[in-house]
């Protein structure tokens, strides 16, 4: 499916106040930010075209288990030969799809480090502390990219995590979405690393089809309040993720004094949108 469908926004606000709701002509991202991301931004250097407004994912008002990789009538049709079947190929299509700065709009640039080591992903702990792990068998790549707005005149940074995690199989995928949706109902409140934390967090899910979710054959999405040590608190949080075929792609954003919802709203729907056009992209079976 080619890219750069048009992206218009169709009714509908969630409880953490993110209007996700959408409508296409076409048809049709749980992972906190691991430790050992933080502080320093360098200029982007990256040289994607600026995306084509994107389709926006759906949600639903209660949590429900996550759907079968069958179960799903969306116009998308992976192709079995394009599927990554080594660590390399899932690597190269987590490279791909994962959101640069200029996906999230005008302002972002990289932060230091900017890419996450893809041999390890994030686990929530018993504790709900969040830690990086060791990937298992099931996952061939897991890649988190950090930008920001820098701090100025007075606001805080905008802080967006982009995490494209390629499964083995869709199976392992949707498994990954159902355990996703279970760790903000046992971790209401977590740990991000030392000196940052959330709370409150409120999860939702919507199998395709429903309440609007027009764009992958599954969503979550995760809401809740922000705290810092650096940055004070409580802030806005939001997160979204969504799963096509064998790939999840979610997108974490957290404002800050003097920032709006709005501002981290726009950049979470574009950058999700881009990778889901992406990951149509790289996986779709020729028309």
């Amino acid at each position: 499916m080619a890219l750069g469908r048009p992206l218009r926004l169709c009714g509908g606000v969630l409880a953490g106040g993110l209007l996700l709701t959408g409508c296409s002509g076409a048809g049709g991202g749980g992972t906190a930010e691991p430790a050992g991301s933080e502080q320093q931004v360098t200029a982007s250097g990256d040289t994607r075209s600026s995306p084509a407004q994107s389709p926006t994912p759906g949600a639903s008002n209660s949590p429900s288990a996550s759907a079968s990789p069958s179960a799903t009538g969306l116009d998308f049709t992976p192709d079995p030969a394009r599927a990554p079947k080594t660590r390399a190929e899932g690597l190269r299509l987590a490279r791909a799809i994962a959101a640069v700065p200029v996906d999230l709009g005008p302002g972002f640039v990289k932060r230091n480090p900017y890419e996450s080591d893809p041999g390890f992903w994030p686990v929530l702990s018993a504790n709900c502390v969040w830690q990086r792990e060791p990937l298992p068998a099931t996952v061939l790549a897991s890649l988190t990219r950090y930008s920001e707005v820098p701090a100025e005149d007075g606001k805080g940074p905008i802080r967006i995590a982009a995490v494209v995690t390629v499964h083995r199989t869709a199976t392992a995928a949707d498994w990954e979405m159902a355990e996703t949706l279970e760790e903000a109902l046992r971790c209401p409140d977590q740990q991000l690393r030392q000196g940052e934390r959330i709370t409150d967090l409120f999860s939702q899910s919507s199998a395709y089809g429903d309440l609007a979710n027009i764009n992958s054959e599954d969503a979550l999405t995760e809401s809740g309040k922000y705290y810092s040590d650096e940055l004070g608190g409580p802030y806005y949080y939001y997160w979204i993720q969504n799963r096509l075929a064998q790939v999840t792609m979610a997108v974490v954003g957290r404002g800050a004094k003097g920032r709006t919802k709005e501002e981290v709203d726009a950049a979470i729907l574009q950058g999700t949108g881009r990778m889901l056009n992406l990951a149509e992209s790289e996986l779709e079976a020729p028309e």
